[in-house]
């Protein structure tokens, strides 16, 4: 998997690719349409941020590279890879208690406080992706 050169990107299967942690500087890309909502990316080494109509929805310190993100009513599925291991915020729904799985594996159930923010750890690599399932 390689870094997302043009910043962010529909997929053939209706999921977005996002996301180039090997910028230097930070970079952004504004009024990307996508299934009638507008997305802005921003990203590089440190940072990676995608909001959705200007509410929050992915971010990873340091960055990351995500494709085939998908966000359903129950949760979100997507594949990240990074330099490093990175702290992933994902926003999601208020209050709610979700399970999480890395590379098919629960990780435990985790809840959601009133900013909907849920926060996860996770072990990345270059040389292969993770995929990570958030569902309710």
């Amino acid at each position: 998997m390689a870094v997302v050169e043009q910043l962010i990107r529909a997929e053939s299967d209706g999921s977005i690719s996002f996301g180039n942690y090997k910028l230097p500087e930070k970079t952004k890309l504004e009024n990307f349409e996508h299934n009638g909502n507008i997305l802005k990316v921003k990203t590089f080494k440190d940072i990676t941020k995608l909001e959705k109509d200007e509410n929050f929805v992915y971010e990873s310190v340091p960055g990351t590279a995500v494709t085939s993100f998908t966000e359903t009513d129950k949760g979100v599925e997507f594949k990240v890879e990074g330099a490093t291991d990175a702290q992933i915020t994902l926003g999601l729904n208020e209050n709610t208690e979700y399970s999480v799985f890395v590379n098919g594996s629960s990780i435990g159930k985790m809840s959601t406080g009133l900013g909907g923010k849920l926060n996860l750890s996770v072990e990345l690599s270059e040389d292969a992706p993770t995929t990570v399932k958030v569902e309710m």
